[in-house]
């Protein structure tokens, strides 16, 4: 007998980013009576936020909506507070908005020292306000021992973007190329690494950072159709949903995906995919071809962006496929991963 959606368990494979977590947001979403705003994008595209266009004006809202649960709460390279930051503002920037301002949620188990607390609020605090981002609203909740691991953050995110600039995941195109901009599951890695006790001699570090730099080059620059940030489930799920979104297919080169050797050694260990890790301070960026060199050219001058390349071409052939292409001449299909295999990553 066949199981209903109703009757099933949560897993947490369902917050992974793969298939397993589109089904869980599809049950969570399918029943909303209203999912968009005019003719802005809404909650039923499951992009990286919505928007909200302005009568009368050439300009719309952007927001999007974010929860933070990582573990540990403080990481090589990082920690939850700015993780929470830059996980949002990214979301806002991939929409090809201005971030504007943040709310907040925190959720704090009780035993926790204000020391401890303030550190990681201090770092939400500083690295909203080096981004010259507003904080403007938010709640602070207390759960009972037990009920919560430390410190969970939920964020919302505002910005504000021209109705014409139209970047979106159902957005690609036949012929486009995609830029990826930089080394990809650093922040898996190292979190897994320290998590398990991986001694590496050479200490990996997350890779979390805020992509502000793309959004001063995106706002002037011609022919880009889609951007996202690769998070859960890592480059394989976000290609994958391009692909499925845009009804193309998506032909990578594989001599050009940047994997580092402690990433590579940690997956080995592991047994994990490089493809399929969390990234928090990557992009990927579909343009039409005619302006890929140049945007290669004016990211690679940022300093998030040093190692940039373009990695994959669109296609119309076997439309919803991903495409791995070996040095070698051999392909592979890259699969969309069913969940993320590194709980509590972001």
């Amino acid at each position: 007998m066949e199981e209903t959606p109703e009757k099933k368990i949560v897993q947490l494979g369902h917050g992974g980013g793969g298939i397993m977590q589109g089904e869980l947001i599809r049950f969570i979403t399918e029943n909303i009576p209203i999912k968009q705003i005019s003719n802005g994008i809404g909650v039923d595209a499951y992009d990286d936020g919505a928007t909200i266009p302005l009568e009368n004006y050439d300009s719309e809202i952007v927001v999007t909506a974010d929860g933070h649960t990582v573990d540990p709460l403080i990481f090589p390279g990082g920690d939850l507070g700015k993780l929470s930051v830059c996980g949002t503002v990214n979301d806002i920037i991939m929409m090809g908005a201005k971030p504007l301002a943040l709310t907040s949620i925190v959720l704090i188990e009780e035993g926790q020292t204000f020391e401890f607390v303030g550190k990681i609020m201090d770092s939400f605090n500083k690295t909203a306000g080096e981004a010259g981002i507003a904080i403007l609203a938010g709640d602070t909740k207390v759960m009972p021992r037990g009920t919560l691991k430390e410190m969970v953050i939920s964020t919302s995110g505002i910005g504000i973007k021209p109705k014409n600039l139209i970047i979106r995941d159902s957005n690609c195109q036949p012929g486009a190329k995609i830029i990826l901009t930089g080394s990809i599951g650093d922040h898996g890695a190292a979190l897994i690494a320290r998590r398990e006790g991986i001694d590496l001699q050479t200490e990996l570090k997350s890779d979390v950072a805020m992509l502000l730099p793309l959004y001063n080059i995106i706002k002037d620059q011609e022919g880009i159709l889609a951007m996202k940030d690769p998070t859960r489930g890592g480059l394989a799920s976000a290609l994958n949903e391009w692909a499925e979104k845009s009804n193309v297919s998506i032909w990578i080169k594989e001599e050009q995906i940047i994997i580092k050797k402690e990433v590579k050694a940690i997956c080995d260990i592991l047994g994990l995919d490089p493809l399929e890790i969390a990234n928090e301070g990557k992009a990927i960026i579909c343009v039409e071809a005619a302006f890929a060199d140049h945007l290669l050219e004016k990211i690679q001058a940022t300093p998030i962006g040093h190692d940039a390349r373009i990695i994959a071409e669109v296609k119309e052939e076997k439309p919803g496929l991903v495409v791995m292409q070996t040095p070698l001449g051999g392909k592979r299909i890259v699969e969309k991963p069913m969940g993320e295999l590194i709980p509590r990553i972001c």
